[in-house]
C-alpha cells in the first residue's frame, strides 16, 4: 500500500520543476552550506570516498561536482580482451535478457517498445530485433560516470524530452512503460560486433544528463532531436572510456543486436555491478 502511494504521488507532483530547482542548487557554491550537504549525503548513502580521486569533501565547490566525482586510476579496472565486454557503470542489475517481439522486460508484469525507446525510429530498432538488452540502476551512493563496454564509433546521438518518475525499484514495478516515458539521451554506436545503443534516463531530481562529445544534453523540452556524428570527423571510444555522466542518480539501459553477445553468469537481476567488470563475452560464430 505505502508503495502504490509513493507512486502516486509522482503523478501528481511538479516533477519537471522539482528537478530544474534541484538542479540550480546543486549546481551552486554556497560554501560551508554546500560542504555540510556533501557530508551528510555520504553519511547518509554511506558513500566510499577511499575511491575518490579528491577523497576530501571540502575540496568539492558545488555538490554537482561532488556527485560526479572522479575515481582513482586504479579503482576500476577494466577487463581486458577483444573478446569481453565492460561493465558501463556502478550499479544493480534492473532486468537483462532477449528483446522479444521489439519488447524489452521492464519489471515483473511490465514490458515497454524498443521502438519508443529509441524515440519512435522504427529502422533503428528494427536493428536490435531479436538481440539482448540489460538495465543498470544506479543509486544515489554510486559512482555516476557511464563508461563504454566495448570499442565503438559514435553514429547517432537521440534526446527525447518526457517525464521524469523515478527509476527506482519501486517505481519501475508500477509505472507502466516508465523508460520508454521519461526523458533520456540515445547514443548510437557502431562496433565490432554490430550496433550498441546506449540509452542515459533521466529521473526526479536528475540535475542533467552529459555525453563527454557534446555536454549537457538533458534537461531540455521540446520536441526529439537527433545529430549525427559520422561526418566528417567521427568520435570514436574506447573500451572502459567515459561517455557520459548522470547529475543525480538514474539508469542506463545497454542494446546489442541478434547473436551478439552472451551475458556473463554474474549480470543476473539484483546483482550488483562495478564498472569496468565482466558484462558479457562476444558471442562466437564458428
Amino acid at each position: 500500500m505505502l508503495e502504490k502511494l509513493q507512486v502516486a504521488l509522482q503523478y501528481i507532483l511538479p516533477k519537471q520543476l522539482l528537478s530544474r530547482l534541484i538542479g540550480y542548487l546543486a549546481a551552486a557554491r554556497a560554501g560551508r552550506l554546500t560542504t555540510w550537504l556533501i557530508k551528510q549525503f555520504i553519511r547518509r548513502y554511506r558513500v566510499d570516498m577511499s575511491e575518490a580521486l579528491e577523497p576530501n569533501p571540502s575540496a568539492y565547490l558545488t555538490f554537482n561536482a561532488f556527485f560526479t566525482r572522479a575515481l582513482k586510476a586504479d579503482a576500476r579496472p577494466i577487463i581486458e580482451g577483444d573478446e569481453s565486454l565492460a561493465q558501463p557503470a556502478d550499479g544493480r542489475v534492473s532486468q537483462q535478457g532477449r528483446i522479444r517481439f521489439d519488447r524489452i522486460i521492464q519489471a515483473k508484469g511490465h514490458d515497454y517498445s524498443v521502438r519508443e525507446l529509441l524515440g519512435g525510429e522504427s529502422c533503428l530498432a528494427d536493428e536490435f530485433a531479436d538481440g539482448t538488452f540489460v538495465t543498470v540502476y544506479l543509486s544515489p551512493k554510486d559512482y555516476h560516470r557511464v563508461h563504454m563496454p566495448i570499442d565503438g564509433q559514435l553514429r547517432e546521438m537521440i534526446h527525447v524530452p518526457g517525464e521524469l518518475f523515478s527509476v527506482n525499484p519501486i517505481t519501475a514495478r508500477y509505472v507502466p512503460e516508465l523508460f520508454a516515458r521519461n526523458e533520456r539521451v540515445i547514443a548510437i554506436f557502431d562496433t565490432a560486433i554490430g550496433p550498441m545503443a546506449m540509452v542515459l534516463v533521466g529521473a526526479t531530481i536528475v540535475a542533467s544528463i552529459e555525453t563527454v562529445w557534446a555536454g549537457t544534453i538533458a534537461p531540455a523540452g521540446g520536441q526529439i532531436n537527433s545529430w549525427n556524428y559520422q561526418h566528417p570527423e567521427p568520435i570514436n571510444l574506447k573500451k572502459g572510456d567515459e561517455m557520459g555522466r548522470f547529475k543525480l542518480g538514474s539508469t542506463v539501459i545497454l542494446l546489442f543486436g541478434r547473436d551478439a553477445i552472451d551475458f556473463a553468469n554474474t549480470v543476473r537481476q539484483g546483482e550488483v555491478t562495478r564498472m569496468g567488470e565482466m558484462l558479457a563475452s562476444v558471442r562466437s560464430h564458428d
